[in-house]
């Protein structure tokens, strides 16, 4: 019966696998397992095939502006809120170790005029955050409206040229 009209008649039909040699009479038949001794009391075992890394090449043909925004944003006012903080710890630090008191005595012998100037009524914590908010608000409208500009410019340019090409790979 020939396997397609086993399978017709509904019964199945093994695929043959190729034809084994045949032992010797007398002999043992030696099989890839045992040979070598490798392996020997197991089955053949095979290693797993490697999967192939399957690559796929992009182009990052258009930057959306709005997320663009919503990141620089962000990121920025992120960066603002580091600048304060870290322009009042600068302060406080300057403050606890006596720099201000020293600048006052450096001025005073300079300038002749004993107690006249005093640094920290210039340099206060409040004037100090004053400043960092200002240079951060300033900042974060800057690098907003600059980061919206550059995908605006990207996206022509992406246009004209066809955009940044990406290869990834699945590792």
């Amino acid at each position: 019966m020939s396997a397609s009209s086993a399978s017709k008649a509904g019964q199945t039909v093994k695929a043959s696998s190729p034809k084994k040699p045949a032992t010797q009479q007398g002999g043992s038949k030696k099989t890839p397992a045992t040979q070598g001794g490798k392996g020997s009391g197991k089955g053949l075992v095979r290693p797993a095939p490697r999967a192939k890394v399957r690559r796929a090449r992009l182009v990052v043909s258009k930057v959306d502006t709005w997320s663009v925004l919503k990141l620089a944003f962000l990121l920025s006012v992120a960066l603002g809120i580091i600048t304060v903080v870290a322009s009042l710890v600068l302060w406080i630090v300057l403050n606890l170790t006596g720099l201000f008191d020293g600048i006052n005595e450096m001025l005073s012998t300079l300038g002749g005029n004993a107690g006249g100037t005093d640094i920290k009524k210039f340099l206060s914590l409040g004037n100090v955050a004053l400043f960092a908010t200002v240079i951060s608000v300033t900042n974060v409208i800057l690098l907003s409206v600059l980061s919206v500009l550059g995908a605006l410019l990207y996206n022509i340019a992406a246009s004209l040229i066809g955009g940044i090409g990406v290869t990834l790979t699945d590792d």
